[in-house]
This record gives C-alpha cells, sequence and structure tokens, in this order.
C-alpha cells in the first residue's frame, strides 16, 4: 500500500482506493492511541505514554497530512544543537536576512516556515502541524539586520508557526526554522522534537566541537529507524580541520545506520554587517535544495521513503504499546485479584459465622431462649409434635417478651459479623496493594484500610430489608394454608424469629455444651415450622431466607471493594493489547508497500 502519484486512471482510480485504505487505518491507529489507557505506574509507563502522545501527535502532524496529499511541497526542517547557527544558515540559504540570529539563548523562541509564494496553500491550512496556529510574517526590508515576528518570550508563540512567502526559496520544498534540540528551555525542546517527527528531511546543523553530542545523535539515530533523507551541516569547522572532522563524523553517521546522509561542511568564517555567511559558504547546499526542489519526480520518491520509514518506525512504537498495555492488563487483574481475594474471603467468614451456629451466642440466644422459654419448652419436644404445636401455640397467645427484642439481637451480631468481615478485608486489600508499587501509586496518601463512615449503616438498613424479607416470606406462606388461625396464633413476627433462627443454626459448628444448646434450637425452630408449614415448606423458606441474606451480604462488600477496583480503570480485558498488536502488524505492511 505504497503511496502513489502517478499511472493511468485505472491505476490512479486502484491507487486513491490503497491510499483511502491506508487513511482509514491511519484513522484507526489515532483512535486507539487516544483512548489507549495506561493508568498503573509500572516500569516503563511513563515512557509509554510520551510515545503514545508523540505517536498520535506524529500522526497529526505528518504521515496522515502526507497521505491524503501526497503531492504536496516538502518540508525541510532546519533543526539543531544551540548555538549551532541554524538561523544564520536559514539566512544564507535564502540569500537575506529572514530569521533572528544572536548570542542570546535561545534565539529561536518561535519556529519560522519559509516557503515560496506559490506553496502558500499547503501551509496557511492546518494540513501539517495543525495544533500550532499560523501568524503572517514579513520579509525585513533591503538591508536591515535579521529578525523577525514572534522572537520574544511570549508562551503562546511557543504554539504558533510564522509563515514567511519568499520567492528565493525554491518551489516544492519549504525551509523551517526549528528552536534548539538541547534547549534549556522545556517548550523549545519539545516543540523541536514535534518539528523534526512532522520533517520530509531534515537538515541536522551542528558544529565542530559540539557534533558527537548526545541529545543530536539520538534524533539522528531516530531519523534512522524512520529512513528519513537527512543532510548534515558541519557548521563553523576551524580552518584545516575540515578533513578530519568530517572524517570522524561520516564514521559515526556509517555506524549509526545513516551512511547515505549528504554532509555539508561550512568553514568558521566572519560574519557582514547584516549577520550573513559569505554565500560561497553555503552555495553547495543551496544547490542539493535547488535540485530536490526540480526533480518532482525525486521528491516525490523523497516523500514516499519518509513515509513509509515513519509507518514502520510507528509500528514499532504501536507494538511496543500493545506489550505495555498488557502488561498493564496482567497488573490491572492482579491487584483487582488481590483486591476481589481479600473480599471473597470477607464473605465466606460472613458465610461461615451465619450457618455454623456461632451466631446463637451472647446477646442472640439469651434473647431467643426469653423468647420461647428454657425448661418446659424443651421438654415438651419429646411428647410429640402435636402437643408441641399445642403448647406453642398456647405460650405464643401468652404474654412472652415481644418477637421485637429477638430481631433486634440478631440485628446487632449480624452487623457486627458483616461490618467486622468487611473493615478486615478492607485493610487485607490496603496491604495488599501497599505490598505493589502499582498499589501504592494507585492508593496515593488515600487510607482505605477500613470501611467507608456510613457503612455501618448501610448495613443496618441491609439487615432491616432482610428480615422485612423473611417476614414477607412467612406471610405469603401462611395466606396459601387453609387454616390461617394456626400460623396466625404464633404471629408473624414470632415465626419470622423462628426462621431466621432456624437460618443461623442449619449446620454446625460449635463445640462443647454450645452444640447442645444450638442444637435444641435448631430443633425448636425446624419443629415449630414444620409443624405449621410442613417440612418441604420449611426446607425452602430456609434456603430463600439464606440467599436472600447472602446476596444483600454481597452487595454490602461489592460496594466496600469497588472504592480499589474504580482506581484500576478500564484495564482488564485485554481488548486493546489485542487491538494495538493487530494494527502493528498492518502498519508493518503498509510501511513495507504491501
Amino acid at each position: 500500500m505504497s503511496p502513489t502519484n502517478s499511472g493511468n486512471a485505472t491505476d490512479n482510480g486502484a491507487g486513491a482506493r490503497v491510499q483511502d485504505a491506508a487513511v482509514s487505518l491511519l484513522e484507526q491507529v489515532r483512535g486507539e492511541l487516544a483512548s489507549l489507557q495506561l493508568p498503573l505506574e509500572l516500569p516503563g509507563a511513563a515512557d509509554a505514554r510520551r510515545t503514545a502522545a508523540r505517536a498520535a501527535g506524529q500522526l497529526d502532524d505528518y504521515i496522515l497530512p502526507r497521505y491524503r496529499s501526497l503531492d504536496a511541497p516538502l518540508l525541510a526542517v532546519v533543526g539543531g544543537s544551540t548555538g549551532a547557527g541554524k538561523s544564520t544558515l536559514v539566512n544564507a540559504l535564502a540569500g537575506h536576512p529572514v530569521t533572528r540570529a544572536g548570542a542570546i539563548r535561545p534565539t529561536t523562541r518561535q519556529p519560522v516556515l519559509l516557503h515560496h509564494p506559490a506553496d502558500a496553500a499547503w501551509f496557511t491550512s492546518t494540513r501539517v502541524l495543525p495544533t500550532l496556529a499560523r501568524i503572517h510574517g514579513a520579509l525585513a526590508g533591503a538591508g536591515t539586520p535579521a529578525t523577525r515576528a514572534g522572537a520574544t518570550p511570549d508562551p503562546s508563540a511557543m504554539q504558533s508557526l510564522v509563515l514567511v512567502a519568499d520567492q528565493a526559496v525554491p518551489e516544492g520544498v519549504a525551509l523551517l526554522d526549528a528552536p534548539d534540540v538541547d534547549s534549556v528551555a522545556d517548550g523549545n525542546r519539545q516543540l523541536a522534537s514535534q518539528l523534526l517527527a512532522a520533517a520530509d528531511l531534515w537538515l541536522f546543523v551542528t558544529t565542530g566541537n559540539r557534533y558527537a553530542d548526545a541529545v543530536p545523535w539520538k534524533l539522528l539515530v531516530d531519523a534512522a529507524s524512520r529512513d528519513i533523507l537527512v543532510a548534515v551541516v558541519l557548521d563553523r569547522v576551524p580552518p584545516g580541520a575540515e578533513d578530519e572532522v568530517a572524517a570522524d563524523l561520516r564514521a559515526m553517521l556509517t555506524r549509526e545506520g545513516l551512511a547515505e546522509s549528504k554532509l555539508f561542511v561550512v568553514p568558521e568564517t566572519a560574519l557582514d554587517p547584516l549577520g550573513m555567511l559569505p554565500p560561497a559558504g553555503t552555495a553547495p547546499m543551496a544547490a542539493w535544495l535547488g535540485d530536490i526542489a526540480a526533480d518532482a519526480a525525486g521528491r516525490a520518491e523523497i516523500a514516499r521513503r519518509t513515509l513509509n520509514g515513519t509507518v514502520r518506525s510507528l509500528s514499532g512504537k504501536v507494538s511496543a504499546l500493545a506489550e505495555a498495555a498488557r502488561d498493564q492488563d496482567d497488573a490491572g487483574r492482579q491487584l483487582s485479584d488481590d483486591v476481589t481475594a481479600a473480599f471473597t474471603d470477607a464473605q465466606a467468614r460472613i458465610s461461615k459465622a451465619t450457618s455454623g451456629g456461632s451466631l446463637l451466642r451472647g446477646e442472640v440466644l439469651a434473647r431467643w431462649q426469653d423468647f420461647v422459654g428454657t425448661g418446659d419448652f424443651f421438654r415438651a419436644l419429646e411428647n410429640g409434635i402435636g402437643r408441641v404445636r399445642d403448647r406453642i401455640g398456647a405460650f405464643f397467645r401468652g404474654q412472652p417478651p415481644p418477637a421485637v427484642k429477638v430481631e433486634a439481637a440478631i440485628g446487632m451480631g449480624l452487623r457486627a459479623v458483616i461490618v467486622d468481615q468487611a473493615s478486615h478485608a478492607a485493610e487485607d486489600a490496603d496491604q495488599r496493594w501497599r505490598a505493589d508499587p502499582a498499589g501504592r501509586a494507585l492508593l496515593g496518601t488515600d487510607d482505605l484500610s477500613g470501611t467507608t463512615p456510613g457503612f455501618p449503616a448501610e448495613v443496618a438498613a441491609e439487615i432491616r430489608a432482610w428480615q422485612g424479607d423473611v417476614l414477607a416470606m412467612i406471610r405469603a406462606e401462611g395466606a396459601a394454608k387453609r387454616s390461617q388461625a394456626r400460623w396466625l396464633s404464633f404471629g408473624v413476627n414470632g415465626l419470622g424469629v423462628v426462621l431466621m433462627i432456624t437460618v443461623f443454626s442449619l449446620t454446625g459448628g460449635l463445640t462443647g455444651a454450645e452444640i447442645g444448646i444450638a442444637g435444641g434450637t435448631a430443633v425448636v425452630g425446624q419443629k415449630v415450622l414444620e409443624a405449621v408449614f410442613g417440612e418441604d415448606a420449611v426446607r425452602r423458606l430456609a434456603h430463600e431466607a439464606r440467599q436472600s441474606l447472602e446476596t444483600r451480604c454481597t452487595a454490602l462488600l461489592e460496594h466496600q471493594q469497588q472504592r480499589f477496583l474504580e482506581r484500576i480503570g478500564p484495564v482488564l480485558d485485554g481488548t486493546a493489547a489485542d487491538r494495538l498488536e493487530g494494527l502493528a502488524v498492518e502498519l508493518a505492511k503498509l510501511g513495507e508497500g504491501a
């Protein structure tokens, strides 16, 4: 799917379809990069976020505009180190003062784009570098030292691009004077990187004593990965050192995969009163640019080469981002599993406490014994269910302590169990996260080791709602009986309490003397309910009541664990990594012209 500009009508039609497919793919990649979430502070995550932002910016600034306008003029960005003489070089190529040059650093605070007047339409729009506002500049008058609009420390200047139409610039190639790549100002460095990433070709300016600096070479290596056409300008070389320095620089370029780069040497020389270099010093460079501008097929080849190389480089970045997204998924899943495990354990402990008889201690057991009696009531069980039913009916028609006391004791016991286990789960989850760098970053200074302030009240409300569920079950079951008088004689609240006690004593779990108490309690509850509703109905009612309680407990715990899970973000499904991997493969094919 290599971009093309030539061919007959049939070829042009096929080429347009290929171009449309390429643009569609690139727009899809842009959308994925925009939506990519890398919230966890894993090793390399910060670099991955920067990579994603820069890749998205390069798509906007260069790749998509170039695919959409394959015949647009080439953009040659003049970049380099602080004090390398970029602005002086641009003035020399134009043949007159255009941009500001001087000893105060940084001099290039606002990028200037020089273009032939016939190419104005390509650059006055936001076709390339759409995030930079356009400012229309004007050439200085004859004999005026090099100055330009926008050379002020105004921070807003860094978000704008000065456009200057100049007949001296060959049609088909525009020159962009970029800020220093190693500027002391962060904004300058970032803008320089952005502009170089949007270039069709580079004029990289360095000096005889700065050509081995690390920052420029990092950018040159990036240029090699993009297969961009690079011309390196070795500026201000002392007399007599030209051959030695040029040979050393050429060897470095070869080692870094830039053997084909054009190398121009500009000897150190005095500037004229207007700050201009002698024309002879830059004549070879001007001729080279002129040749490129005059060769339409050559310009198209340069555009194709840079574009394909940039897309291949983008493929590698997207592949690396897919790996970063996968790492985020794995780490997020682990953090989520840690929280889920803590609260699942809490759910299990609550279930055990509410089904093994252990809740029937203390206040709950005391209130239940007050309610049903402790002596004659239990002995009456030995005389058969018929007599038990009569005795229980008589008992409930008397003046026992109100069932609400048992309900209240059950509510207090339940609340204590649920709040305690939820607090334990929150502490456990908090500790697990603090043992993980990503988890610590998500927690920050927040303390999630306890429940939320309103949690006990939420628990109390859910328990009251559950007790209401139980009473509703009793009413519904009693309404279906032929003789309502019998179950009404026990009272809805009374039978509701019996059902709650039965739910809490369905299994064993106590030791010593408590076995007899809990076992007797279970027998009492079941016998009472079976006498009224029948054995099958009791089994069903107990199961439904149990399920209702567990559902409410689960909801309460999920609300508490959500405080942790919502901090992780949408990184758990793995689909973003899969999509990025697939797009990286498609980009590699596009970059190879497949």
